[in-house]
């Protein structure tokens, strides 16, 4: 059984969103955020300690270690439903239904990321909303909890291959698929984007750095107007992600932001 270093950082809201992306591409597996401090996960084994201290030089902070069980307590005292205007709910199986909304994704709230919390998986909901999905092939790039295949599915898509590199990700995406009553999802431990398949809608709810590594295969995948939506990017990775976007014949066509993070709705025109 894989313990886990929970580490706690006081810092302020704009200070925790930055952090966030950075402890991310640090290895965290997860979040939670509260008005003074920021909880970030590492599997222990992993921890990247001295890569932490540099990062976190002149902030106060703790670390702790979490066995797993606990670490699943601690989710499930803290994970509230999250709401999506009245077009989508996500909500553990311990909260009643909510009232009101187009659909209802059930989580296990685990390590994975991607409850919908974090503004990022909020934006790319959101975004979902307005994108035609009815006998639509959907590849979702980093699945985490399995969110957004499931919305996904829901709105329509015939099919949804999902991937991540994470294996609990993995084991955690498969638990909430039967949960929802899934039949038209693939979910595969994976890093490498497919290059023998194309896809109507592309969902990226990753980071920059990912996401520039990626694009050329990104871009392959993607069929003629087809759509990729990314996330997982702060308002600085703007001019960077749309200028690679253009180079590879993408047009933006919407952009949302939400508390200094952003989603970018491409189309590919060639």
């Amino acid at each position: 059984m894989t313990n886990h270093t929970q580490l706690s950082i006081e810092a302020l809201e704009e200070q925790q969103e930055i952090l966030i992306s950075q402890l991310e591409e640090l290895g965290a597996t997860g979040f939670e955020q509260t008005d003074t401090h920021l909880l970030a996960y590492f599997e222990e084994d992993a921890f990247p300690s001295y890569d932490v201290q540099a990062l976190l030089e002149g902030y106060n902070f703790q670390l702790n270690t979490l066995q797993q069980q606990n670490w699943n307590a601690v989710w499930e005292s803290n994970f509230q439903p999250v709401i999506v205007d009245d077009f989508c709910a996500v909500r553990a199986h311990f909260h009643e239904p909510i009232q009101g909304v187009k659909h209802e994704i059930l989580i296990t709230p685990k390590m994975s990321f991607g409850t919908g919390h974090h503004a990022t998986t909020y934006m790319m909901m959101q975004q979902m909303r307005d994108i035609n999905f009815d006998g639509k092939r959907v590849f979702d790039f980093g699945t985490g909890t399995g969110v957004l295949a499931i919305l996904a599915e829901k709105l329509g898509a015939v099919s949804v291959y999902a991937i991540d590199n994470d294996e609990w990700s993995i084991t955690n995406a498969q638990e909430n698929l039967k949960k929802n009553n899934c039949q038209h999802i693939d979910v595969e431990f994976a890093s490498n984007i497919p290059t023998d398949m194309s896809f109507d809608v592309i969902l990226a709810n990753i980071n920059r750095n990912v996401i520039l590594q990626y694009f050329s295969f990104l871009k392959q995948a993607v069929k003629e107007k087809g759509l990729i939506l990314f996330s997982g990017l702060l308002e600085t990775d703007r001019d960077i992600i749309v200028e690679t976007a253009q180079r590879h014949g993408l047009e933006l066509i919407k952009h949302n932001e939400r508390n200094k993070w952003i989603s970018l709705l491409f189309v590919n025109e060639k």
